[in-house]
């Protein structure tokens, strides 16, 4: 992961303070609820070195998860040589000054896991510029003074210490530097509104895969289009969207665009920076989202997929449901009503899978009148 000074990776303790719930009659609880924040971390280049799980009756202001809980995970981290600890929960900032100040390691929640991968993994102008946003919006709101500096603000002599007067100005060059960033920001998304203007005017309809993260969806890209994205069992393996043309059973081409694959709970301060990824799909006629089928959690990463694109604005666009690695499950594996059931690692289902590509793209002209070739 992206530390200061850090030359190789760091060993990572994981945490979940999870509130206490009476178990629901009939519904079994996840059978890895910290599997994702593990491979976020994995993803990120850390090693989890180990996990605690502890059920809260009520968060802790100062530390959320108490005093005995930090004397704990002070002794865990000591004991296995810990470099971070990684909370699955959103921390305030007041919790993970205070936190570092006790476990005397880094602290992190999930928001900079995932920003970290972000900054790794960006290609392009605008998903750098707008992470680089995010982290710096998340550091500003985390520039916070100690309680007696910020009580001597007021005026007279020896009430401004030199350490607020250094908070100040850190917070000062960030805000400059956020200024600085959305200025550039505004001048790359003129220049990508005219870059999609053209390719409208091309007149080729555009086709988005989307889907939850690690999906299968840049193996699919590759299928269908002989491209050579890069694959990799891993969270976030493809960040920034790429386009190919690719042929319709029909005769008939068009744009087939890969994006970077959703998550859980997207926290809001990462929403514009993963908005800048999925530019892809603002401009899609069609989208083709597919669902890991070996996944036991493929209903609830297909509800939060769809959670995801509502709450990005692109509910409305038609779609067509693919659930991916039938070659593993077989026919007994589970398909939803409406969808269809491919392999994008051996091809299986990709002919019909276009077959409604084109056919969803034939309506999806029909009813807006288009003249795209296709």
């Amino acid at each position: 992961m992206t530390i200061p000074g850090s030359k190789s990776a760091e060993r990572a303790w994981l945490v979940w303070a999870r509130r206490k719930k009476r178990p629901v009659p009939g519904v079994p609880p996840p059978a890895d609820p910290l599997g994702e924040l593990k491979s976020l971390v994995e993803a990120a280049g850390g090693i989890v070195a180990g996990i605690h799980s502890q059920a809260l009756s009520s968060e802790h202001p100062a530390t959320l998860i108490g005093s005995g809980t930090v004397e704990h995970l002070k002794e865990t981290v000591r004991e296995h040589g810990v470099d971070l600890v990684v909370f699955q929960n959103l921390l305030r900032p007041n919790q993970q000054a205070n936190l570092e100040r006790e476990l005397g390691v880094k602290v992190l929640d999930r928001r900079e896991v995932i920003l970290d991968i972000f900054a790794r993994r960006a290609r392009s102008r605008e998903g750098k510029l707008q992470i680089e946003l995010a982290q710096l919006s998340f550091r500003l709101a985390r520039l916070i003074g100690g309680r007696r500096d910020l009580s001597r603000l007021g005026g007279g002599i020896g009430t401004r210490g030199p350490g607020e007067k250094k908070l100040e100005e850190d917070r000062r060059r960030i805000r400059t530097h956020i200024r600085q960033i959305e200025r550039e920001l505004a001048t790359v998304r003129r220049t990508r509104t005219l870059h999609y203007r053209r390719r409208r005017e091309v007149g080729f309809p555009v086709v988005a895969l989307v889907g939850y993260t690690n999906a299968g969806k840049s193996t699919l890209f590759n299928r269908i289009t002989g491209a050579d994205v890069f694959v990799a069992e891993q969270l976030f393996a493809t960040l920034d969207p790429t386009a190919r043309r690719f042929s319709l059973p029909g005769g008939g081409a068009a744009i087939l665009v890969d994006t970077v694959g959703f998550i859980h709970d997207l926290p809001d301060e990462i929403r514009e920076a993963f908005l800048a990824t999925l530019e892809g799909i603002g401009e899609a006629d069609l989208l083709v989202h597919v669902a890991d089928g070996i996944s036991e959690m493929m209903e609830e990463n297909i509800s939060s997929v769809e959670k995801i694109l509502s709450g990005l604005g692109f509910s409305g666009k038609p779609r067509i449901l693919a659930i991916n690695k039938s070659d593993l499950t077989g026919e007994a594996g589970h398909c939803p009503p409406g969808a269809i059931r491919i392999s994008a690692a051996t091809g299986s289902g990709i002919p019909g899978l276009l077959k409604q590509v084109e056919g969803g793209l034939w309506l999806h002209r029909s009813a807006n009148g288009s003249t795209r070739r296709g």
